[in-house]
């Protein structure tokens, strides 16, 4: 019988979302893992790529990976993605084909 503790989680593919509440608060759908976090900084995995979140006074009254939830609150002050997306160019590149 295999322990818990080495068991793989599945969870089901969820939407990625991200609302922001007057920038103190914030709620990710879609998160499958927390890589790091503390009161400046937290890096999230999500179903879109990994994702910097930092501010002051951080903390997190949720999370539940299985549902893909997580909460911070705190100040945010910025949220971007790590991942290299390919450049598709400007508005100029397209214009000008």
């Amino acid at each position: 019988m295999a322990r818990a503790d080495t068991e793989e989680r599945t969870r089901p593919h969820t939407r990625h979302t991200i609302t922001i509440d007057n920038r103190d608060r914030v709620l990710i759908t879609g998160v499958s893992d927390v890589g790091s976090f503390n009161e400046a900084e937290a890096i999230l995995t999500t179903d879109s790529g990994e994702l910097a979140i930092s501010g002051e006074d951080l903390h997190m009254p949720k999370l539940n990976l299985d549902d893909g939830q997580l909460v911070i609150e705190g100040r945010i002050f910025a949220l971007e993605y790590l991942d290299q997306q390919p450049q598709k160019g400007g508005f100029f590149s397209r214009v000008f084909r």
